[in-house]
């Protein structure tokens, strides 16, 4: 069994950058898996800042909807990091997927995994309530999400300002 790390934090709050410098702390090179989709020129922008930060040392598996499959079949030598949980919860919810069934077969995958994996994940549940019901039933499945995959993770950690905070 490889290490496993979830990274928990607010927007901007350095988790992507923390998960980068920790995934390529376990090897020379990394497997990026993105759950982002570029529905518009903004995320567009954001995943081509995130891609312009990786170096050549990065291979992108680009998987929206079947991650615990990208783990399966990226799992060898190399460490990778999923970025984040909570687009592709997002993704799940939007596509009509069980977003419940998926996220047991991803907790239920970590810990069999032979290579590290480091996964990111949004705070969502710290501000207000949400006025509407969408976003607060995907409010709550966030919430449970983390809970189900940091159970699965030997390492939790929590980004706030830029500062990390080993929680488990």
């Amino acid at each position: 069994m490889a290490k496993s790390i979830l990274i928990t934090g607010g927007a901007r709050s350095g988790k992507s950058r923390l998960a980068e410098d920790m995934t390529l702390g376990l090897g020379a090179s990394a497997i990026y898996i993105a759950t982002a989709e570029a529905h518009d020129a903004e995320m567009a922008d954001r995943i081509a800042r995130h891609q312009a930060r990786r170096g050549a040392e990065w291979r992108t598996v680009a998987e929206p909807l079947a991650l615990a499959q990208a783990l399966r079949d990226t799992d060898g030598d190399a460490p990778r990091l999923v970025d984040c949980l909570t687009l592709w919860l997002s993704n799940l919810m939007l596509s009509g997927a069980d977003w419940q069934a998926a996220t047991d077969d991803l907790a239920a995958l970590i810990p069999t995994q032979r290579a590290p994996v480091i996964l990111v994940t949004n705070e969502v549940g710290d501000g207000i309530v949400p006025e509407n019901a969408l976003a607060r039933a995907y409010r709550d499945a966030a919430g449970l999400v983390n809970q189900s995959i940091a159970r699965s993770c030997d390492e939790l950690w929590l980004c706030v300002a830029g500062h990390p905070i080993k929680v488990k």
